[in-house]
């Protein structure tokens, strides 16, 4: 059987690797891509629950040298910092400062805390992909001791 040169120059079209956005960009549309990985800023892959997906996305505001308490997540999030400086500790030490315009890959399935180091309040938007029924957060009992 032979195979024509338009044969080959279409599949290799419809074959061949294409780095694809969610919209075209134009003169009057800009894309800038604020994030895209595979693992959450402490290096741990990230793995997506069972079950029925939900998405949903929670605009959280902290007050000037406030503090959220020690908690985590139990699903795969990411956030994006739109006012003031946060800064987001682990339980081990490690340190993450956010500045407004940045995306962050939240740790899942690590206590950690925001404070709001900034004398305005911070604002921020985190989206998480969880699952139907799935817990977003779980907050640290209070009588149980974690490093601050």
């Amino acid at each position: 059987m032979k195979l024509s040169v338009p044969f080959y120059a279409v599949a290799l079209l419809l074959f061949s690797p294409v780095t694809v956005f969610a919209i075209d960009e134009t003169p009057a549309v800009k894309v800038t891509r604020l994030l895209k990985t595979t693992s959450s800023w402490d290096g741990k892959q990230i793995v997506y629950p069972d079950g029925q997906a939900e998405l949903t996305a929670l605009l959280i505001e902290i007050a000037p040298g406030e503090s959220t308490r020690w908690h985590q997540h139990p699903v795969p999030s990411f956030a994006f910092l739109l006012d003031g400086i946060l800064e987001i500790t682990l339980t081990d030490g490690r340190v993450k400062r956010m500045q407004p315009g940045e995306a962050l890959p939240e740790v899942a399935d690590t206590m950690h805390m925001g404070r709001a180091l900034s004398k305005t309040p911070v604002k921020l938007v985190v989206f998480y992909a969880g699952s139907v029924g799935k817990a977003l957060t779980i907050n640290q009992p209070t009588e149980q001791k974690t490093p601050q």
